[in-house]
């Protein structure tokens, strides 16, 4: 059977996203927000013209696995991953809103990411290679890009509008986030880390690191610390480095489970990295396509609706 194609933009009874991440439209209904993840991919800091079919539905229902099996760890912000429960505005989009969307509470997220890393790979290689730390956290000499750590390490990250996120030390988010709220985000973040981790490595997939994002509920005259929930999504190939454990080979890259087919491709082609943004040959669609799919069915056991 043919793939659908890929999403690409959304609208609802017309009216355009209130907001737009690289992957997400968002629609705002007063305390509501509706979170609509598309298809498109972004690569090298650009949204290509490309989209992968069914990308956004893995992210939504990975998210979905994974809030469900952490909320009695922490609050999250889902009302409902069931159309039926949507604003009625919706109800002319529910063919395209199903499975590929969430109603959620609106906060006040946090102004950083929350990284945990398990493993040395990335900006994080990058920063031990040229300081034998990663945020300020001082690492044992010696160690191998894709190394497995001595112990999960918290290593937060500025939220940039466009381009990469920045590393910071802890020291440099307690500027950003009362140091209450920081600490609880810390805890939260390698408890989350630990938790679907393990998860991920009884299903053959590690999970070399992950972001999480917090929020704020409103004010209702407790700490701020006790208001804090987790939001936006969870442990997907999006947010989290996915290896394969079956091939793990420490001492340089690994193949992951996101976009490696795309990487590879605009770098066979020598892409500039600078607009016009390449489209992508089917096969290297169909082969991120499968990629996301598989990490899907090894994390939850089912296959995609």
């Amino acid at each position: 059977m043919p793939l659908a194609s890929p999403i690409l933009q959304t609208a609802i009874a017309r009216r355009a996203p209130d907001r737009q991440g690289k992957v997400r439209d968002i629609y705002e209904f007063g305390d509501r927000l509706l979170i609509v993840a598309t298809d498109r991919i972004s690569a090298f800091d650009y949204v290509l013209s490309s989209g992968i079919p069914d990308k956004g539905k893995v992210l939504t229902q990975i998210s979905k696995f994974w809030f469900e099996r952490t909320k009695g760890i922490v609050e999250n912000h889902i009302l409902s991953f069931s159309v039926t429960d949507y604003p009625k505005e919706t109800r002319t989009e529910l063919g395209v809103l199903n499975g590929r969307s969430m109603l959620v509470r609106r906060t006040e997220p946090l102004p950083i990411e929350c990284v945990a890393r398990g493993y040395l790979s990335g900006s994080g290689w990058k920063d031990y290679q040229a300081t034998g730390a990663v945020c300020g956290v001082a690492l044992p000499a010696g160690l191998r890009e894709s190394d497995r750590l001595p112990e999960p390490i918290f290593t937060p990250a500025t939220k940039a509008q466009s381009g990469h996120d920045i590393n910071i030390s802890e020291a440099e988010a307690a500027m950003l986030v009362e140091p209450a709220v920081l600490a609880r985000a810390k805890a939260l973040t390698l408890r989350l880390y630990a938790e679907g981790a393990a998860h991920a490595e009884s299903c053959g997939i590690i999970v070399a690191d992950t972001k999480f994002e917090f929020g704020l509920l409103p004010d209702d005259g407790r700490p701020a610390a006790e208001r804090l929930i987790l939001i936006d999504e969870m442990l997907t190939p999006d947010s989290s480095r996915f290896w394969p454990k079956d091939s793990y080979a420490p001492g340089g890259p690994q193949p992951s489970f996101d976009k490696q087919f795309v990487r590879d491709y605009l770098d066979a082609i020598k892409w500039n990295k600078q607009p016009p943004v390449p489209s992508l040959p089917e096969d290297v669609v169909l082969k991120t396509r499968e990629k996301y799919v598989e990490a899907y069915r090894r994390l939850t056991g089912q296959e995609l609706a």
